[in-house]
C-alpha cells in the first residue's frame, strides 16, 4: 500500500464518524455524465486507419463539508467504458481512444473508480487521494477522447491572500483516458519508460486589477526534468460589445535527476536535441484575440528554441515489471498550438495560428458556436541538426451544439474534423473526425 492510499484509507476512517454533520448531506452534489464518441482517424500515407464507436460513463459525487473551524468532505468518480462498434480490424493496439485485449483487438468494456477526502479551513482546501483533475499551466488533466484522465496524489488551493490564488501539490501516479488501472509518471521518451512517483508543483495566479493576471509555477518530475512557467493574460474592454484579450505564456525546462539515461531518454517530440535525451527548452508562446458581438477573431505567433522539443507528462511508454507496455498514453499541454491532431513543439519550431469563432446567440439560435482554426509551423530543425528545416500545418473546424430548454436540456453534440499535413517529419499525415453526444443528469 502505497502513502496516499494508506492516509486516504485512514481519513475515510475518520470521516466516517463525522458524515452525519449539517452540510456534509445538505451540499452533496452528484451526477451521471454519458459521452457517446465516433473516432475515424484517416491514415493518409497508407498505414492502418482507426474507426471506433464507444460509450462512457462518469458517476461524479461531491459531498459538501462537516461542520467545525476544519470541515472534511469526500469527492469520489466511478468511469465506465463501453464499445459499441469497433469497425472490425480498425482498432490499433495503442491504448489511445480504448483499451486493448490480449490480441489487439478492443476489449469489449473496462472500469476504474477512486475517491479522494478533502479539508477546508478559512480558504484553503487540500484534497488528498485519488480522482484529481489539476487544471493548471504545469499540468493539464486530458479530457480529449472518451473518459479523462486523472491523477493521484495530494493537492492544496488557497485564496487566503486577497486576489491571490495559490496552488500546490504533489501527484504520484495517473489514470489514462483509456485505462483501467494507474502508473506511475513520465514524459515521452525513446524506448520503453521508468516510472517516477513524484511530481511536484507550486505556483499563484494573481489578480492585480480585474483585468489583468498575473502567473507564476513551478514543476518537477523527478528523474525528468524541472520546469518554471511565467504568465500574463489582460482583458481590455473596449466597450459593451467589444473586447481585446492578450495571453503570454513562457516555458523553460530543464533536465533532472537520470533524464537522458536509459529508461529516462526523452524523445523531444522526434526531433533534433543539442543533448540528445536530455530536457533542454524554453518555448514561449502569445496570443491576442478580439471579440465582437458573437464574433471571436484570434491571432499568435509560438516559438520554440532550437536546443530541444517542448517536454510535459507523457506516460505512453511506462513499462510494467515484465516490460509490458501499460497503454497510459494521452495527454495535454498548456499551449495554444495543443491542436486535434498535433502539438508543434519541436526544436526549432515557429508556429503562426489564426482562429475565427462565432456564437449564434446573436442571431436568435443560442447553444450553437462553431469555429475554424489554422496553424502553420516551420524552421523546426532536423533530427541530425543537417538537411533542409521541416515544416507542417494544421486546420481543425469544430461545431458545437446544446439545448437550452426542454426535457433534453444540456444535451450537446460536438462534430470535428482536423486534417494535418508534414514535410519531412515523423507523423503520418491524417485526416480526422469525430462526432460526440454529451449529457449529464445532475440528481443531488
Amino acid at each position: 500500500m502505497n502513502k496516499s492510499t494508506l492516509a486516504l484509507a485512514v481519513a475515510v476512517g475518520v470521516l466516517a464518524q463525522q458524515a452525519g454533520a449539517a452540510g456534509f448531506i445538505e451540499d452533496s452534489k452528484a451526477s451521471v455524465s454519458s459521452r457517446t464518441m465516433y473516432y475515424n482517424n484517416d491514415n493518409r500515407d497508407g498505414g492502418a486507419d482507426q474507426k471506433e464507436t464507444a460509450e462512457g460513463l462518469k458517476f461524479d459525487y461531491l459531498s459538501g463539508f462537516t461542520q467545525g473551524s476544519v470541515g472534511f468532505g469526500i469527492d469520489a468518480q466511478a468511469l465506465v467504458g463501453i464499445h459499441l462498434d469497433g469497425g472490425k480490424g480498425h482498432h490499433p493496439d495503442n491504448n489511445t481512444f480504448f483499451p486493448s485485449d490480449t490480441d489487439g483487438s478492443a476489449v469489449h468494456e473496462w472500469s476504474r473508480a477512486a475517491a479522494n477526502v478533502k479539508a477546508r479551513f478559512s480558504k484553503t482546501e487540500a484534497h488528498l487521494g485519488g480522482a484529481l483533475a489539476p487544471n493548471l499551466p504545469i499540468l493539464v488533466s486530458n479530457d480529449s477522447r472518451l473518459l479523462p484522465q486523472s491523477f493521484d496524489g495530494g493537492t492544496i488551493t488557497s485564496k487566503e491572500i486577497e486576489n491571490v490564488t495559490i496552488n500546490a501539490g504533489q501527484l504520484e501516479h495517473t489514470a489514462a483516458r483509456a485505462s483501467s488501472n494507474s502508473t506511475g509518471l513520465a514524459i515521452a521518451t525513446i524506448g520503453p519508460a521508468q516510472a517516477s512517483n513524484k511530481f511536484i508543483y507550486g505556483g499563484a495566479d494573481w489578480k492585480v486589477t480585474k483585468d489583468l493576471t498575473l502567473q507564476y509555477y513551478h514543476s518537477n518530475l523527478k528523474d525528468y526534468y524541472k520546469q518554471d512557467f511565467f504568465g500574463l493574460i489582460h482583458v481590455l474592454p473596449i466597450d459593451a460589445n467589444q473586447s481585446f484579450k492578450t495571453d503570454i505564456r513562457y516555458f523553460d525546462s530543464s533536465s533532472d535527476g537520470k533524464n537522458g539515461d536509459p529508461g529516462y531518454f526523452f524523445s523531444n517530440q522526434g526531433g533534433y536535441a543539442k543533448t540528445p535525451g536530455e530536457v533542454d527548452n524554453k518555448t514561449w508562446s502569445a496570443m491576442f484575440t478580439y471579440t465582437l458581438g458573437g464574433n471571436a477573431f484570434l491571432l499568435g505567433h509560438q516559438r520554440v528554441n532550437d536546443d530541444g522539443g517542448f517536454v510535459y507528462l507523457n506516460q505512453g511508454n511506462v513499462v510494467d515489471g515484465n516490460g509490458r507496455n501499460e497503454g497510459n498514453g494521452g495527454s495535454s499541454f498548456y499551449l495554444f498550438t495543443d491542436s486535434m491532431i498535433n502539438g508543434f513543439v519541436r526544436a526549432g519550431e515557429n508556429t503562426t495560428f489564426g482562429q475565427y469563432s462565432y456564437d449564434f446567440a446573436g442571431l436568435g439560435v443560442p447553444g450553437l458556436k462553431a469555429s475554424v482554426a489554422y496553424l502553420h509551423g516551420d524552421n523546426i530543425k532536423a533530427t541530425n541538426g543537417a538537411g533542409p528545416d521541416a515544416s507542417e500545418w494544421e486546420r481543425d473546424m469544430r461545431i458545437d451544439y446544446t439545448i437550452q430548454q426542454g426535457a433534453l436540456k444540456g444535451f450537446g453534440v460536438t462534430v470535428r474534423n482536423g486534417v494535418y499535413r508534414g514535410s519531412e517529419i515523423n507523423i503520418a499525415d491524417q485526416d480526422q473526425t469525430r462526432l460526440i453526444f454529451n449529457y449529464t443528469y445532475s440528481f443531488l
